[in-house]
């Protein structure tokens, strides 16, 4: 399988890491880089992520990483990144337009 990231998920990567560089830019790229390893994990077991509560559809998953939420759908052979946020947050519908 193989991973994609869509236009939404680089934008919300880029907002965190820009949020959290006005405080360390180190630690900004080390956060999100931590963030994308854990989503590389995805194609050894593709299902390991919850079902999002919000959409309640099994090909429509998540990952949580420490507090943020890693959106992701099942998409034949690939795997298609669509959002990354706060999991305090409700995901809203279009933030996953792929």
């Amino acid at each position: 399988m193989k991973i994609r990231g869509t236009h939404e998920a680089l934008l919300r990567l880029c907002e965190i890491e820009d949020f959290i560089a006005q405080d360390s830019p180190c630690r900004a790229r080390q956060f999100v880089d931590q963030i994308i390893e854990h989503a590389e994990s995805l194609p050894d077991n593709p299902f390991s992520g919850r079902i999002v509560p919000e959409i309640s559809n099994p090909d429509m998953r998540e990952l949580i990483f420490k507090k943020y939420r890693i959106v992701y759908r099942i998409n034949g052979n690939d795997i298609d990144i669509l959002t990354v946020f706060e999991d305090h947050r409700l995901l809203r519908l279009d933030e996953i337009k792929a």
